[in-house]
């Protein structure tokens, strides 16, 4: 059996396959090229049982086939590039610079998804038997809808994980939750009129105006509710549009868009009621709901979801959080941060609905994701290869 470890040309194969996934572009629901060539390198890998599911997840396996399973799992999709000009390198180039790669997906999570395919990979190439299976699952439309593919695989397909490891970016570190999210709809009513005669109506944009006070308002008390661990929830009023007969006519409806973060002991009731009351305390004529999501794969499979998604937490002390230390440990020779994300992850579906043991670990800088320039450092990424490998190891024990 081989060190435990790339060599030059698994290496070389890793950051080449990385640079073909940053290179082709994918847009929520337009996984399908990224999604055959992970599948076609999966298969050139040796991975079992390789397939892509209903939804447009890929699925493959190192193992016998039975026995406890451990997940490997990251989202393919990407969100779009706002501001071309903005990049001073191509974002679909996957440009090397001074040992880092650039592109869009580069850190949020394609660095991510090789390492996992390649951690895995080096298993099955050293010949490392495990007491259960490694199932590396690459989904979709983690960025609009998190945690939506994830419930598919899962539910649907019966893809049952006892633990999952999240390959989104931790700078290498150990993540162990995240607060939860939800986005809910606000629309206050007005009355339309003639703008040359607005006495007449009721200005829905006014009542708008008053109800954002009140939430910003509302965004600073939320403090008082801080979870020792995950920090306080927060508020934003995100979009705001409005709609009458014509431009020169009183808007007779307002519609806000909030983005609220939920932290522990926080849930979608308890965040209506809030804004609810921010409502009645105004006596204006508004309602507010969560917003509904409705989203067809490039499989052809529509989805439906609430925007609800909780938050969760593992103990520190969580034998997983533990296998996870000990596999950074024994890779990189240092003891890693055992922290949270500020973002949202498919951990929502897995711990938050589901209750598997989950835990966040992969390569890039969470500050990178979403940015201009967003890149990884491929030492990075081929270092978090070994930790997945040895990571599986720890969870799955060998025979």
């Amino acid at each position: 059996m081989r060190p435990l470890q790339l060599n030059p040309g698994k290496r070389a194969a890793l950051i080449a396959f990385l640079r073909d996934l940053v290179r082709i572009p994918s847009p929520s629901t337009a996984e399908r090229a990224i999604a055959e060539r992970i599948a076609a390198e999966m298969r050139r890998l040796g991975f079992l049982d390789v397939r892509a599911d209903r939804i447009g997840n890929v699925i493959g396996r190192i193992g016998a086939g039975h026995g406890p399973l451990l997940m490997l799992n990251g989202h393919m999709d990407t969100v779009q590039v706002s501001n071309p000009d903005a990049w001073k390198h191509d974002p679909f180039g996957a440009e090397i610079e001074d040992g880092l790669l650039y592109g869009l997906g580069a850190c949020d999570m394609k660095g991510g998804l090789a390492a996992m395919i390649y951690g895995a990979h080096l298993l099955h190439d050293t010949g490392i038997s495990l007491n259960g299976d490694l199932v590396v699952a690459c989904v979709v439309q983690e960025e609009p809808c998190e945690g939506v593919a994830t419930r598919v695989l899962i539910e649907e397909e019966g893809i049952r994980p006892d633990w999952v490891v999240l390959g989104e970016p931790t700078d290498l570190n150990v993540s162990r939750g995240q607060r939860g999210r939800m986005e809910m709809r606000l629309v206050a009513y007005g009355r339309s009129a003639h703008a040359a005669n607005p006495e007449l109506g009721e200005n829905a944009i006014y009542t708008g105006a008053r109800l954002v006070f009140g939430l910003e308002l509302l965004a600073g008390q939320l403090s008082s509710g801080s979870d020792e661990t995950l920090g306080s929830g927060t508020l934003a009023v995100t979009h705001i549009s409005s709609s009458a007969s014509s431009r020169n006519a009183v808007p007779d409806r307002c519609e806000l868009l909030i983005d609220r973060r939920l932290t522990l002991g926080e849930n979608d009731v308890k965040a209506l009621a809030e804004v609810r009351r921010v409502i009645a305390r105004e006596g204006v004529n508004a309602e507010v709901e969560v917003s509904e999501h409705d989203i067809t794969s490039y499989t052809g499979y529509r989805c439906h979801t609430r925007e609800y998604y909780p938050a969760w937490v593992m103990a520190e002390d969580h034998p997983l959080i533990a296998s996870a230390v000990r596999a950074v440990k024994t890779r990189l020779r240092r003891r890693p941060r055992v922290e949270c994300w500020s973002f949202s992850t498919e951990g929502v579906y897995t711990a938050g609905v589901a209750g598997i043991p989950t835990v966040g670990f992969g390569p890039g800088d969470p500050r990178l994701a979403h940015a201009a320039d967003e890149h990884v450092r491929l030492d990075d990424v081929c270092a978090a290869a070994e930790v997945y490998a040895q990571l599986a190891i720890e969870v799955l024990g060998t025979g």
